[in-house]
């Protein structure tokens, strides 16, 4: 039997006991392998037996962390006690990725830069050419004072002044501490010997030669710091290469996304549908089921890649339809509920919520007890009517959810974005069109406000410029009268015309 997962994202079959062999493994790791293992739907308690069997506890101890460990998020869907997942969501190929299961996208460059030569052992003496390295523009108030002077006695390999050892301190560092008060080198067991003229020399003794072989080592230790963290850069002109080779594979993937079919389902009602209306993103052409049509609609969702409806899933469940390898995308509300205030206040995110403060629609659904009327009373274009304008409000928020990434919630006081799961990291959205159009010196053409016109989409349509400061990250649009748009109002966007 084929495993619909793996050959998915292209990796092999995992096995659980491989992943005994990591020092910590999550809950939520376990129960994505162990359904990657299956290749297909598994319960909890399923999941906590195999987990079991391949050694990492007991069954009671496992169904508790797996009921706790939020297992209905993504990547992994529930439908009822099973729980099963989507191949074609980026995080799952996030998670076979930090698992180890898969190789990296991109292949990274290898630095041209030559490895640095390994540094010697504390039985060598310093240079000067290390002290430089490791001290210059360094605050060197913490190190020890007579380790720096020890240091600089190695390098120099005979005795010093001590006016000439700050000068050679100061010249690196202006933070450091040391002075020429020589009270502390007094001391019997001290490893700095002051000698009849005043100058500074190594002591003789074994306290002498443990303090410069430990000098030795805090130089070289700062030493092969720095070089840890000036190794993993690359030279520019590298970064730049691997930038272009990240950006080729996403502009070669949002193209494969771009050829998708996609088509929006709205079922009237959910749990036993009378009626469906099909709605194809790309071309916007409705077709309206009712009744004994609907035997005839699965094989219209035979020619779309992307089915995308309120409860995909489940509905297709209802339906009896095989979905096989097309992408479902669940137009439900990604977020169900948010606290408004400290006291508790619970705010209930419906899909009628979102598609308000995303599309400006007002009345995105019809009322069931009126749907149910027109059938009743045969009025069927009447019902015809009312769905497909349904669907031309969900097909308003799948719309703004790919210009954005996200969809709008307001409410009161309250507005801001939520990820829409069905839209594509690689997918362009305003943020890539705005940095395009800036790059090339282009112009803009938006349609801000409510939801655009089914009959004419651009009848709205208005001219703006990109605008970024400099040294801002964050750049914003500015209509042709002068005035900022809000990028969270835009429902359309296109590059037209350069500027003049």
């Amino acid at each position: 039997m084929s495993n619909p997962y793996c050959e998915a994202l292209k990796i092999d079959v995992p096995r659980l006991e491989a992943l005994r062999e990591r020092r910590r493994v999550s809950t939520f790791a376990l129960l994505i392998v162990a359904l990657l293992e299956r290749g297909a739907p598994m319960t909890l308690l399923e999941v906590a037996r195999r987990c079991e069997q391949a050694g990492f506890g007991m069954v009671p101890e496992l169904l508790m962390a797996l009921q706790r460990c939020r297992p209905g998020r993504p990547p992994v869907w529930r439908d009822g006690d099973l729980y099963a997942l989507d191949p074609h969501d980026d995080e799952l190929s996030l998670q076979v990725f930090m698992l180890g299961l898969r190789p990296p996208r991109v292949t990274r460059l290898a630095p041209t830069r030559q490895p640095p030569a390994p540094l010697p052992g504390p039985e060598q003496r310093l240079t000067v050419g290390e002290l430089d390295d490791a001290w210059r523009g360094v605050h060197l108030y913490a190190w020890s004072r007579r380790g720096m002077v020890l240091a600089i006695l190695d390098a120099h390999d005979r005795p010093l002044p001590p006016a000439e050892v700050v000068a050679f301190v100061e010249a690196r560092s202006k933070v450091h501490g040391l002075t020429t008060d020589d009270k502390k080198f007094k001391r019997p067991d001290c490893p700095v010997e002051i000698l009849a003229d005043g100058r500074w020399a190594i002591a003789a003794g074994m306290a002498g030669v443990a303090a410069l072989a430990a000098a030795r080592v805090a130089v070289r230790e700062r030493l092969a710091m720095l070089r840890r963290w000036s190794a993993p850069r690359m030279d520019p002109a590298e970064i730049e290469a691997h930038r272009r080779v990240v950006e080729q594979e996403r502009e070669m993937h949002a193209g494969e996304l771009a050829k998708l079919r996609r088509v929006i389902v709205h079922a009237w009602p959910a749990s036993k549908p009378q009626a469906i209306v099909l709605l194809d993103v790309n071309t916007r052409a409705l077709q309206t089921f009712v009744g004994a049509e609907l035997s005839a609609m699965p094989q219209h969702l035979d020619a779309f890649d992307v089915i995308a409806a309120l409860g995909a899933r489940a509905l297709v469940r209802v339906l009896g339809y095989e979905p096989g390898r097309r992408r479902l995308a669940d137009l439900s509300p990604p977020q169900k509920t948010k606290q408004m205030n400290r006291r508790g206040r619970i705010l209930r995110i419906t899909p009628e919520l979102l598609i308000q403060g995303s599309c400006g629609i007002s009345e995105p659904f019809s009322v069931p007890a009126k749907l149910q009327g027109y059938l009743k009373a045969g009025k069927l274009d009447m019902l015809r009517r009312r769905l497909e304008a349904d669907a031309k409000s969900l097909y308003a928020l799948y719309q703004y959810a790919r210009l954005h990434g996200c969809v709008r919630l307001r409410w009161g006081f309250v507005d801001e974005g939520i990820a829409a799961p069905w839209v594509h990291r690689d997918e362009p959205t305003l943020g890539a069109l705005k940095g395009q159009a800036l790059q090339l010196g282009l112009a803009l053409e938006v349609v801000t406000g409510s939801a655009p016109g089914w009959t004419d989409p651009w009848a709205r349509v208005r001219r703006c410029t990109v605008h970024k400061p400099a040294g801002s990250y964050w750049s914003y649009l500015v209509g042709d009268d002068g005035a900022p748009i809000d990028d969270a109002d835009v429902q359309l966007a296109r590059i037209v015309a350069v500027l003049h």
